[in-house]
């Protein structure tokens, strides 16, 4: 009966140390997996953080050129619509000078 006892606490023994190796390797398994999660969410971050500021400086530059071409379109339209003879261009020069100046 003795020995049953021992063979019993024996195996009731070495169950629970399997069940403390598995715990720990889970524990080990999941530490792993989180670490992996958070090295793939700062990547990620990353990356995006790139492609964002890519995806600002391309509509800077497009607002920029089109904010060049717009001001070329209308400094053109205003070349065709205003036509001025070169007295008329001199007396408006005069002009601005006179206000620039505060003589009037």
């Amino acid at each position: 009966m003795r020995d049953v006892i021992q063979k019993v606490i024996a195996t009731e023994a070495e169950a629970k140390r399997m069940v403390e190796a598995a715990r720990a390797e889970a524990d080990h398994i999941l530490s792993g997996a989180q670490k992996a999660a958070e090295d793939l969410i700062a990547r990620t971050r990353q990356e995006a953080r790139v492609e964002a500021e890519r995806m600002v400086e391309a509509a800077v530059r497009s607002g920029e050129q089109e904010k060049r071409e717009h001001l070329s379109r209308t400094v053109a339209e205003i070349d065709t619509q205003v036509q001025l003879d070169e007295i008329a261009k001199q007396r408006a020069v005069a002009e601005a000078i006179r206000c620039v100046c505060g003589h009037r």
